[in-house]
Protein backbone atom coordinates (compact mmCIF):
# COMPACT_ATOMS: atom_id res chain seq x y z
CA UNK A 1 0.00 0.00 0.00
CA UNK A 2 2.69 2.50 1.06
CA UNK A 3 6.23 2.52 -0.27
CA UNK A 4 8.85 5.07 0.75
CA UNK A 5 12.09 5.00 -1.25
CA UNK A 6 15.28 6.96 -0.60
CA UNK A 7 13.46 9.72 1.29
CA UNK A 8 15.51 12.83 2.13
CA UNK A 9 14.22 15.75 4.21
CA UNK A 10 16.31 18.76 5.22
CA UNK A 11 15.72 21.71 7.53
CA UNK A 12 17.98 24.73 7.11
CA UNK A 13 20.69 22.64 5.51
CA UNK A 14 20.55 19.93 8.19
CA UNK A 15 19.53 16.43 7.12
CA UNK A 16 16.54 15.23 9.16
CA UNK A 17 16.10 12.10 7.00
CA UNK A 18 18.63 10.51 4.69
CA UNK A 19 17.78 7.76 2.23
CA UNK A 20 14.91 6.33 4.28
CA UNK A 21 13.11 3.41 2.66
CA UNK A 22 10.24 1.38 4.09
CA UNK A 23 7.12 -0.45 3.03
CA UNK A 24 3.71 -1.00 4.59
CA UNK A 25 1.63 -3.68 2.91
CA UNK A 26 -2.17 -3.79 2.80
CA UNK A 27 -3.58 -4.74 6.20
CA UNK A 28 -0.22 -4.57 8.00
CA UNK A 29 0.59 -2.90 11.29
CA UNK A 30 4.10 -1.46 11.08
CA UNK A 31 5.88 0.31 13.94
CA UNK A 32 8.79 2.75 13.77
CA UNK A 33 10.90 3.13 16.90
CA UNK A 34 13.95 5.20 17.67
CA UNK A 35 15.35 7.81 20.07
CA UNK A 36 14.28 11.44 20.31
CA UNK A 37 15.50 13.42 17.33
CA UNK A 38 15.77 10.37 15.09
CA UNK A 39 13.39 11.86 12.51
CA UNK A 40 10.32 9.76 13.25
CA UNK A 41 7.84 12.64 13.30
CA UNK A 42 9.48 14.20 10.23
CA UNK A 43 8.98 10.91 8.40
CA UNK A 44 5.26 10.90 9.22
CA UNK A 45 4.90 14.52 8.13
CA UNK A 46 6.68 13.78 4.84
CA UNK A 47 4.30 10.89 4.16
CA UNK A 48 1.23 13.03 4.88
CA UNK A 49 2.65 15.95 2.91
CA UNK A 50 3.07 18.53 5.66
CA UNK A 51 6.84 18.90 5.19
CA UNK A 52 8.61 19.11 1.81
CA UNK A 53 10.85 16.33 0.56
CA UNK A 54 14.37 17.03 -0.68
CA UNK A 55 14.57 13.72 -2.52
CA UNK A 56 13.15 10.22 -2.87
CA UNK A 57 9.67 8.89 -3.54
CA UNK A 58 6.46 8.23 -1.61
CA UNK A 59 4.05 5.87 -3.36
CA UNK A 60 0.48 5.02 -2.39
CA UNK A 61 -0.79 1.89 -4.10
CA UNK A 62 1.88 2.29 -6.77
CA UNK A 63 1.13 5.96 -7.42
CA UNK A 64 3.84 8.56 -6.76
CA UNK A 65 2.27 11.19 -4.48
CA UNK A 66 5.27 13.49 -3.94
CA UNK A 67 3.51 16.45 -5.54
CA UNK A 68 0.18 15.87 -3.79
CA UNK A 69 -0.72 18.47 -1.11
CA UNK A 70 -1.88 17.15 2.28
CA UNK A 71 -5.62 17.42 1.54
CA UNK A 72 -5.17 15.40 -1.66
CA UNK A 73 -3.39 12.66 0.28
CA UNK A 74 -6.33 12.58 2.67
CA UNK A 75 -8.60 12.09 -0.33
CA UNK A 76 -6.48 9.04 -1.20
CA UNK A 77 -7.34 7.53 2.19
CA UNK A 78 -4.29 8.58 4.26
CA UNK A 79 -5.17 9.94 7.72
CA UNK A 80 -2.47 11.41 9.99
CA UNK A 81 -3.03 11.60 13.76
CA UNK A 82 -0.20 13.96 14.79
CA UNK A 83 1.79 14.00 18.00
CA UNK A 84 0.43 16.20 20.75
CA UNK A 85 -3.21 15.35 19.90
CA UNK A 86 -3.98 18.72 18.22
CA UNK A 87 -7.71 18.69 19.00
CA UNK A 88 -9.68 21.92 18.61
CA UNK A 89 -10.22 22.90 22.27
CA UNK A 90 -12.99 25.47 21.70
CA UNK A 91 -15.11 23.01 19.69
CA UNK A 92 -17.19 20.19 21.11
CA UNK A 93 -16.20 16.56 20.85
CA UNK A 94 -18.86 16.05 18.19
CA UNK A 95 -17.68 19.07 16.18
CA UNK A 96 -14.09 17.75 16.28
CA UNK A 97 -15.30 14.39 14.99
CA UNK A 98 -17.36 15.97 12.23
CA UNK A 99 -14.31 17.96 11.08
CA UNK A 100 -12.51 14.64 10.63
CA UNK A 101 -15.09 13.57 8.05
CA UNK A 102 -14.61 16.32 5.47
CA UNK A 103 -13.35 13.85 2.85
CA UNK A 104 -16.20 13.19 0.38
CA UNK A 105 -16.41 9.47 1.15
CA UNK A 106 -16.36 10.19 4.87
CA UNK A 107 -19.10 12.82 4.62
CA UNK A 108 -21.39 10.28 3.00
CA UNK A 109 -20.63 7.81 5.79
CA UNK A 110 -20.59 10.27 8.71
CA UNK A 111 -23.39 8.59 10.66
CA UNK A 112 -21.72 5.20 10.25
CA UNK A 113 -18.40 6.71 11.29
CA UNK A 114 -19.86 8.21 14.45
CA UNK A 115 -21.46 4.90 15.35
CA UNK A 116 -18.10 3.15 14.93
CA UNK A 117 -16.03 5.60 16.99
CA UNK A 118 -18.62 5.81 19.76
CA UNK A 119 -18.58 2.01 19.99
CA UNK A 120 -14.77 2.09 20.24
CA UNK A 121 -14.68 5.06 22.63
CA UNK A 122 -17.89 5.15 24.72
CA UNK A 123 -16.54 8.04 26.80
CA UNK A 124 -16.62 10.26 23.71
CA UNK A 125 -20.30 9.56 23.20
CA UNK A 126 -20.96 10.56 26.80
CA UNK A 127 -18.98 13.77 26.33
CA UNK A 128 -20.00 14.53 22.74
CA UNK A 129 -21.41 17.97 23.65
CA UNK A 130 -18.48 18.84 25.92
CA UNK A 131 -15.69 21.20 24.81
CA UNK A 132 -12.67 19.20 23.69
CA UNK A 133 -10.35 21.44 25.73
CA UNK A 134 -12.04 20.30 28.94
CA UNK A 135 -11.24 16.61 28.35
CA UNK A 136 -8.43 14.82 30.14
CA UNK A 137 -5.22 14.08 28.25
CA UNK A 138 -6.22 10.50 27.65
CA UNK A 139 -9.68 11.49 26.46
CA UNK A 140 -8.16 14.05 24.08
CA UNK A 141 -5.91 11.33 22.65
CA UNK A 142 -8.92 9.09 22.13
CA UNK A 143 -10.65 12.01 20.41
CA UNK A 144 -7.65 12.49 18.13
CA UNK A 145 -7.69 8.79 17.23
CA UNK A 146 -11.44 8.88 16.65
CA UNK A 147 -11.17 11.99 14.48
CA UNK A 148 -8.61 10.20 12.33
CA UNK A 149 -10.99 7.26 11.95
CA UNK A 150 -13.80 9.61 10.90
CA UNK A 151 -11.89 10.21 7.65
CA UNK A 152 -12.62 6.55 6.73
CA UNK A 153 -8.92 5.99 6.00
CA UNK A 154 -7.25 3.05 4.35
CA UNK A 155 -3.91 3.98 5.95
CA UNK A 156 -3.73 5.43 9.46
CA UNK A 157 -0.55 7.25 10.53
CA UNK A 158 -0.23 7.44 14.33
CA UNK A 159 2.50 9.68 15.74
CA UNK A 160 3.39 9.17 19.42
CA UNK A 161 -0.15 8.45 20.71
CA UNK A 162 1.14 7.82 24.25
CA UNK A 163 3.01 11.14 24.50
CA UNK A 164 2.49 12.93 27.81
CA UNK A 165 0.17 10.30 29.28
CA UNK A 166 0.48 8.41 32.56
CA UNK A 167 0.90 4.62 32.61
CA UNK A 168 -2.80 3.81 33.11
CA UNK A 169 -3.87 6.11 30.29
CA UNK A 170 -1.13 4.73 28.04
CA UNK A 171 -2.56 1.25 28.55
CA UNK A 172 -6.02 2.52 27.58
CA UNK A 173 -4.71 4.17 24.43
CA UNK A 174 -2.87 1.05 23.29
CA UNK A 175 -5.97 -1.03 24.00
CA UNK A 176 -7.90 1.43 21.83
CA UNK A 177 -5.40 1.05 18.98
CA UNK A 178 -5.67 -2.73 19.22
CA UNK A 179 -9.46 -2.33 19.14
CA UNK A 180 -9.24 -0.20 16.01
CA UNK A 181 -7.19 -2.89 14.31
CA UNK A 182 -9.66 -5.62 15.24
CA UNK A 183 -12.68 -3.55 14.22
CA UNK A 184 -11.50 -2.37 10.82
CA UNK A 185 -8.36 -4.31 9.93
CA UNK A 186 -6.82 -0.99 8.95
CA UNK A 187 -3.33 -0.59 7.60
CA UNK A 188 -1.46 1.25 10.38
CA UNK A 189 1.94 2.95 10.58
CA UNK A 190 2.80 3.80 14.18
CA UNK A 191 5.62 5.98 15.54
CA UNK A 192 6.11 5.41 19.24
CA UNK A 193 8.70 5.79 22.01
CA UNK A 194 7.22 3.07 24.20
CA UNK A 195 9.05 0.30 22.44
CA UNK A 196 7.69 -2.83 24.09
CA UNK A 197 4.04 -1.87 23.68
CA UNK A 198 4.57 -0.65 20.13
CA UNK A 199 6.40 -3.77 18.99
CA UNK A 200 3.94 -6.11 20.66
CA UNK A 201 1.11 -4.55 18.63
CA UNK A 202 2.79 -4.65 15.23
CA UNK A 203 3.51 -7.19 12.50
CA UNK A 204 6.84 -5.64 11.49
CA UNK A 205 9.00 -2.73 12.55
CA UNK A 206 11.82 -0.39 11.63
CA UNK A 207 14.44 1.25 13.85
CA UNK A 208 15.26 4.83 12.89
CA UNK A 209 18.38 6.51 14.23
CA UNK A 210 19.88 9.85 13.18
CA UNK A 211 17.54 10.03 10.20
CA UNK A 212 18.39 6.60 8.80
CA UNK A 213 16.84 3.13 8.98
CA UNK A 214 19.37 1.01 10.86
CA UNK A 215 17.33 -2.14 11.49
CA UNK A 216 14.13 -3.80 10.34
CA UNK A 217 12.33 -7.06 10.89
CA UNK A 218 9.20 -8.75 12.15
CA UNK A 219 7.95 -8.19 15.70
CA UNK A 220 9.58 -11.21 17.33
CA UNK A 221 12.90 -10.66 15.57
CA UNK A 222 13.11 -7.06 16.77
CA UNK A 223 12.03 -7.87 20.32
CA UNK A 224 14.76 -10.51 20.55
CA UNK A 225 17.47 -8.50 18.74
CA UNK A 226 20.35 -7.71 21.16
CA UNK A 227 20.71 -4.19 19.73
CA UNK A 228 17.05 -3.38 20.39
CA UNK A 229 17.16 -5.00 23.82
CA UNK A 230 20.24 -3.04 24.82
CA UNK A 231 19.23 0.35 23.41
CA UNK A 232 15.48 0.36 24.07
CA UNK A 233 14.46 -2.43 26.42
CA UNK A 234 17.12 -2.05 29.13
CA UNK A 235 18.22 -5.67 28.83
Amino acid sequence: MLKVSGLDVSYGGLHALTGVSLEVREGEFVTIIGPNGAGKTTLMKAISGSVPMAGGHVENRGRDIRTFPPHARTDLGIAHVPEGRKVFPSLTVLENLELGSYRALARRRRAEGLETVFALFPVLQKRRHQMAGSLSGGEQQMLALARGLMAQPDLLLLDEPSQGLGPRLVESVFEAIAGIRRARRLTILLVEQRVVEALELCDRGYVLEAGRVVLQGDRDALLSDPRVQSAYLGV
